[in-house]
């Protein structure tokens, strides 16, 4: 299995990638947030030498219960940051309105990090136009609305025909098969027993032939688990799903706290190794 994304090749088998989150905002969930692009710089540069593999920026949170952010503000900030990023290390786009996804990928970006659950193809278009990488992630409806009534016969399945559905209308904008992947969405549009299913039959994802991106860090689900209020307590269950998501085929774990991340991944492959 192959990634290609705007310059960026990676092939399956080998370690899981790790991607390290940059929040652009002041209205982090966790309240990670940076507003000065340069401190955002410098905090992208500590997750590359923790091991960070893709750093993923954005701009605009996706709580639910904040504002949406003006396009050309969000815009803004993406191109600014793009701008300043001089390392080798390919950059992750986190945004889905069309008219940001044109404008930030246009300036560069190898994969567009889209929350958007794809309800048309103008993204694709542009993904497939710049060479970008695009990850389709389920979800039911917009982003920045509340979608907790939402409730699956079977939310596998679901999964399953969302994932056929976006697929073709991703390669039919032009994007290329190897230029896909698939996030199963925790925390959107789920509630917790829902998440937990996926999370326990991640390795059925595999029939798709992409590489699964498993964005699961300090998610709702494991402080519901746990009991754990504030976000930032909860990297001991973020680690435990990276390492249930390793051994489920995960291909990518999208993460705050990647040095403790990229040290299970490690462990777990060496212990895989003298088995």
């Amino acid at each position: 299995m192959k990634l290609v994304a705007r310059g960026a090749t990676w092939s399956w088998p080998r370690l899981p990638l790790i991607m390290g989150i940059v929040n652009l905002c002041h209205d982090s969930f966790c309240h990670d947030g940076i507003i000065d692009v340069d401190e955002a710089v410098k905090l992208a540069r500590t997750l590359v030498a923790d091991g960070a593999d893709i750093i993923d920026v954005g701009a605009e949170s996706a709580r639910t219960n904040r504002a949406v952010m003006e396009e050309s503000e969000e815009a803004g900030k993406l191109c600014e940051f793009i701008e300043r990023w001089q390392e080798p290390v390919p950059l992750s786009i986190n945004t889905w309105r069309p008219a940001v996804v044109s404008a930030t990928l246009s300036f560069g970006g190898a994969i567009l990090n889209d929350i958007g659950g794809l309800p048309d193809d103008h993204n694709a278009r542009v993904c497939a136009e710049t060479g970008a990488a695009l990850l389709i992630m389920h979800t039911r409806g917009a982003p920045k609305v509340a979608h907790t009534h939402v409730q699956y016969d079977d939310v596998i399945a679901d999964l399953d025909a969302f994932f056929v559905q976006k697929i073709r209308v991703a390669t039919q904008a032009g994007v290329a098969h190897e230029a896909l992947l698939l996030d199963p969405g925790i925390d959107f549009a789920k509630q917790t027993p829902d998440n937990l299913r996926i999370l326990g039959e991640l390795a059925h994802f595999q029939h798709f032939g992409r590489p699964i991106l498993l964005p699961i860090s300090r998610k709702t689900t494991i402080g519901d688990v746990l009991g754990v209020i504030d976000p930032r307590e909860r990297d001991a269950g973020t680690v435990a799903c990276v390492v249930h998501g390793m051994l489920g085929g995960a291909a990518i774990f999208r993460v705050h706290n990647v040095r403790a991340a990229a040290q299970a991944v490690r462990m777990i492959a060496r212990i895989e190794m003298v088995r």
